[in-house]
């Protein structure tokens, strides 16, 4: 566990001084000691039209993996982390390979999101993920409230709307996510416990994915999954979802499972990756009109 922060205390920790607050939050989120931690996050997502409806998208299921490491010289923790997010069927459960968009009536190829990495960054003081972090305690029940509003500044969306008005709605990148992670007190303030298991309850608010094809139409996606450490690491993925990632991605499932690379701290979204699909199969000669996600009849 070396090196460790200035002042480190590994339990009890009082949740008024940040660097408690800290640990707190990362014992609930990683490991201190360095070792992977698997999440698993099964859940639901919708289409929110204004003024019309509110459309059943598909059920989702994630899987992730983050490992913990604190720098000296940066002043703070790197969280590495990969996840994806399979979209799949609420009937059979089975990992969609297209889709039919209830709002166009249109079937499409799903691009499920894989990000990796995705990593984080948590100073020990300065910056948006600086602690302490907003929490609530009710009897054992420990619960960080952390909400995500992107961008805090403009920021440009990957995908813009001159050159990709069939998957972008807006030039500017907008998303909020909405984290609610708890675990138990006394378990986080034992001083011989480097990682506690976690539920996160998470709420996503954001932009049509690209692979909709809906950047022309009003409204919002909602996501909404619960997560839990995975007691028993890759063993407790459901079948379905676990030959899905051996065939697509199997690097989730192959030990040291987080990145090892910090590669800058860089972060993949489903706009980067989408883009990168987008101008390959132009490239190609892939696109029908504007579409490339697009499943129509074979040409005669």
């Amino acid at each position: 566990m070396n090196p460790l922060p200035a002042g480190f205390n590994a339990g009890p920790l009082d949740l008024t001084r940040p660097l408690d607050n800290q640990v707190a939050l990362l014992k609930l989120q990683a490991d201190l000691s360095g070792a992977p931690v698997i999440g698993i996050f099964p859940g639901k997502a919708w289409l929110w039209i204004p003024g019309e409806a509110n459309y059943p998208a598909f059920d989702t299921y994630g899987v992730g993996a983050s490992r913990l490491e604190f720098s000296e010289a940066e002043g703070g923790w790197r969280f590495y982390h990969r996840e994806a997010l399979l979209f799949t069927d609420p009937a059979s459960g089975e990992v969609l390979q297209t889709w039919k968009n209830p709002v166009t009536g249109m079937e499409v190829e799903v691009m499920h999101v894989v990000n990796d990495p995705v990593q984080r960054f948590y100073p020990l003081s300065g910056g948006p993920f600086a602690p302490p972090y907003p929490h609530i305690v009710n009897g054992d029940y420990l619960v960080y409230q952390l909400d995500v509003l992107r961008p805090p500044a403009p920021g440009a969306n990957p995908l813009n709307r001159r050159e990709y008005p069939l998957h972008a709605q807006q030039d500017l990148y907008q998303t909020g996510e909405f984290w609610a992670v708890s675990g138990s007190l006394s378990a986080v303030n034992d001083p011989m416990r480097t990682h506690v298991p976690s539920h996160t309850a998470w709420s996503r608010v954001s932009m049509w994915d690209p692979f909709m094809e809906m950047g022309n139409r009003p409204g919002l996606a909602i996501y909404h999954s619960q997560a839990f450490t995975a007691t028993n690491g890759i063993d407790d993925i459901p079948p379905r979802i676990r030959r899905w990632l051996e065939k697509h991605q199997p690097q989730l499932l192959v030990a040291p499972y987080a990145p090892v690379d910090w590669a800058g701290g860089r972060q993949e979204n489903r706009w980067t990756a989408a883009k990168r699909v987008i101008d390959q199969r132009r490239k190609e000669g892939r696109a029908v009109g504007e579409s490339v996600f697009g499943v129509f009849p074979p040409r005669e």
